[in-house]
C-alpha cells in the first residue's frame, strides 16, 4: 500500500532531522529510508491499524510465513516452522519455530497466535483482511500448533492468514483495553528490529540484538523520516543523503540516475490506482455515469502526463500486465476504450440533458457536477487528477478536486465521506484474485461512516461475493482462472471503481554503501518500503558493501 503524503513539516537537513531523536546523522551499517509519508508521525505502531501498520508490520511484529507475491506466492517457513493442509483443505496446521523471543525477552508461543486470531474475531475492526469470514475456528494443539479450520476449503486464504496477519504477545496486549484504539507507542515484537525512538519527523528503529535468526540483520539501524512532499524527499535520494526510497520521482533519469553511479530504480507494476465512486451517494450510484466516466478517461494520457510513463495504463478488468498477463480476459478489457463520443452518448440516453455550453445536467435539472478527493502531496496523482478533470469536462462533466492531508483523506475514504476518491492503496497479493476480492467483497466494506478496510465504493452483490467465497474452495487453476474471469466481467459490467493506472512498486536504491538489495534477476520480496511484511525481508538481506 503506497502510503499519503501531507502536513506542513518545515523541510530539515537530513542531519537536523537525526538530531531531534537523538541519533546524529546515519552512517555506517545504517539504512536511510525515504519514503514520503505526507503527515508528521503519530508514534503509533498497532499493527492492525491501516494508518500504521505498515510501520511495524514485518519488522517489528512477524508472520507465521512469508509469502512472495512477485515469485507466483513461493513461501519462506518464519514464525512458523512448517504448515500442513488436512480436511480436503479444510484445516491449515501450523508448527511454531522453537526458540523464539519477544523483544522483551519473554518466549513467544503457539499460545500468542490462538490469542492473536482470538482478539481479531472479538474486534472486527482489526480484522483488515476479513479473515474470520471464512474461519470457522482455530484452536491449539499440544504446545506448539495451531490449527485454523475453514468453513470451506480455503487455499488461497493462506496469504491472508500467514503473511498478512501480524502476531502480537498475549502477555501484553490482553491488558490492552480496546485494541481497536490501542497506539502501541512500544511495540515489543518478535522481529528484527525495535523501535528505538520516535519523533514526528523520525523514526529510528535499532537491530533486535536476540533476534530469532542467528546473525542477522547486518544492518543495525534503520531511520525512517517523515517527509510532507516529494522535493525534499527526492533531493535526499538523489545525493545518497537516503538510500532506499519508495516514491515518485519527477524525469527520474535525469533527477536520479545521472546524479550518482550507485542511484538504480525498478518499477514493477502489482496493483492499480483507481477512481473510486461512493456507490451510496444518489448521483455516481447511477451506472450510466459511471460507464460515461470509463469511456471519458483516456488512460494512456493519464500515464504519460500524471505518471511520466512510469505507471503503465489500467483497464477496467482491473488485471495488472504483464505482471498477472496470463489471467486477462483481452475481449474484457478492451472494452473501456477511451471514446468520449460513445460517453456523451450513453449520458444521453440515460435522460441527462446536455446545454448550450456543452455541460450536462441530471434528470432532476441539477449540474453534473461532482467532487473527488485526492493527495495533496502526491504531485503525480495531483497532476493524473488534474488530467482526468480536463477529459470530463470535454464530455459535460464537471470534476472538482480536493487535495487533502493524509489523515483527513484516509478518514474520508476509509468511513466513505466523499463522492469520488482518486486511490491506489491496495496491497494485493500473489494472484489477481486478491486484489479483486479486496475491492468487490462486501464483507470488507462497512456501512457509511464506519471504517471499511478496502471496499471503500461500498460495493455489495451476493453473486459476486460467491464467486470470491467459491474461488477460496478450490485448488484447481482451472476453476480459479474462470472464476477471475468472472470476477473481470463485474468489473466491466458494474463498473463499482475505474482502474486508471497501473501502481507499481515505486523503488530507488543507492549501492554505494549497503549490498543485497532487490533487484528484477532477484525479487525476493516486493522492494517498496510500504510493503509489509516484505520490507523486513529486504532489511534482512541489506549488508555492508565490501
Amino acid at each position: 500500500m503506497r502510503r499519503v503524503l501531507v502536513a506542513a513539516l518545515l523541510v530539515a537537513t537530513a542531519a537536523a532531522v537525526f538530531a531531534s531523536i537523538g541519533s546524529g546523522a546515519p552512517g555506517g551499517s545504517s539504512v536511510t529510508i525515504s519514503n514520503e509519508q505526507g503527515t508528521t508521525w503519530t508514534c503509533g505502531f498497532n499493527p492492525f491499524n491501516g494508518s500504521t501498520q505498515f510501520l511495524s508490520a514485518g519488522t517489528v511484529y512477524e508472520e507465521l510465513t512469508f509469502v512472495n507475491g512477485l515469485k507466483s506466492g513461493s513461501t519462506t517457513n518464519w514464525l512458523a516452522s512448517s504448515y500442513t493442509w488436512g480436511k480436503g483443505n479444510k484445516t491449515l496446521t501450523f508448527t511454531m519455530r522453537p526458540g523464539v523471543k519477544w523483544s522483551d525477552g519473554k518466549p513467544f508461543s503457539a499460545a500468542d497466535v490462538l490469542f492473536t486470531f482470538d482478539m481479531l474475531k472479538k474486534n472486527p475492526a482489526l480484522d483488515l483482511n476479513a479473515a474470520w469470514s471464512v474461519l470457522k475456528s482455530v484452536r491449539q494443539q499440544g504446545s506448539d500448533k495451531v490449527v485454523f479450520s475453514f468453513k470451506t476449503s480455503a487455499v488461497p486464504y493462506f496469504y491472508y492468514i500467514a503473511d498478512q496477519t501480524p502476531i502480537v504477545p498475549q502477555h501484553i496486549w490482553a491488558s490492552v483495553k480496546n485494541p481497536v484504539t490501542y497506539k502501541d507507542p512500544h511495540p515489543v515484537g518478535t522481529g528484527p528490529y525495535t523501535m528505538s525512538a520516535c519523533s514526528p519527523q523520525v523514526i529510528k528503529y535499532a537491530k533486535n540484538t536476540s533476534y530469532w535468526q542467528k546473525g542477522l540483520p547486518k544492518i543495525d539501524t534503520v531511520f525512517y523520516p517523515a517527509f510532507t512532499s516529494n522535493d525534499p524527499a527526492n533531493q535526499q535520494l538523489a545525493s545518497g543523503e537516503a538510500q532506499w526510497g519508495s516514491q515518485f520521482i519527477p524525469n527520474i533519469k535525469a533527477y536520479y540516475l545521472s546524479k550518482n553511479a550507485d542511484n538504480h530504480y525498478w518499477f514493477p507494476p502489482l496493483v492499480n490506482v483507481d477512481v473510486f465512486f461512493n456507490l451510496k451517494d444518489p448521483v455516481v450510484s447511477n451506472i450510466a455515469v459511471r460507464k460515461a466516466i470509463a469511456y471519458a478517461i483516456d488512460r494512456s494520457k493519464v500515464s504519460q502526463i500524471g505518471e511520466y510513463g512510469y505507471e503503465p495504463p489500467a483497464n477496467q478488468t482491473g488485471i495488472v500486465t504483464p505482471t498477472f498477463g496470463s489471467w486477462l480476459d483481452t475481449k474484457a478489457a478492451s472494452t473501456y476504450g477511451y471514446n468520449p463520443a460513445k460517453a456523451i452518448s450513453i449520458l444521453t440516453k440515460a435522460g441527462f440533458k446536455r446545454s448550450g455550453n456543452g455541460t450536462f445536467t441530471t434528470p432532476s435539472g441539477k449540474p453534473l457536477a461532482l467532487r473527488i478527493i485526492n493527495i495533496g502531496g502526491y504531485s503525480d496523482w495531483v497532476a493524473s487528477v488534474q488530467v482526468i478533470q480536463n477529459q470530463l469536462k470535454a464530455v459535460g462533466i464537471q470534476l472538482t478536486a480536493e487535495n487533502l492531508s493524509s489523515t483527513t483523506y484516509d478518514t474520508d475514504l476509509f468511513n466513505g465521506k466523499f463522492q469520488l476518491a482518486y486511490s491506489g492503496n491496495e496491497s494485493g497479493g500473489p494472484a489477481p484474485y486478491y486484489e479483486l476480492r479486496q475491492i468487490l467483497y462486501s464483507k470488507n466494506s462497512a456501512p457509511i461512516g464506519q471504517t471499511a478496510a478496502t471496499n471503500w465504493e461500498r460495493y455489495s452483490n451476493k453473486t459476486t461475493d460467491a464467486l470470491i467465497e467459491q474461488y477460496g474452495a478450490t485448488t484447481s487453476s482451472a476453476q480459479q482462472r474462470a472464476i477471475v474471469k468472472k470476477l473481470e466481467a463485474v468489473m466491466v459490467n458494474e463498473v463499482p471503481v475505474i482502474p486508471v493506472t497501473e501502481s507499481v512498486d515505486w523503488y530507488q536504491y543507492n549501492t554505494k554503501s549497503l549490498g543485497g538489495w532487490v533487484t528484477q534477476g532477484n525479487p525476493y520480496a516486493k522492494p517498496a518500503a510500504y510493503e509489509h511484511p516484505d520490507w523486513a525481508v529486504m532489511l534482512l538481506h541489506l549488508r555492508p558493501a565490501g
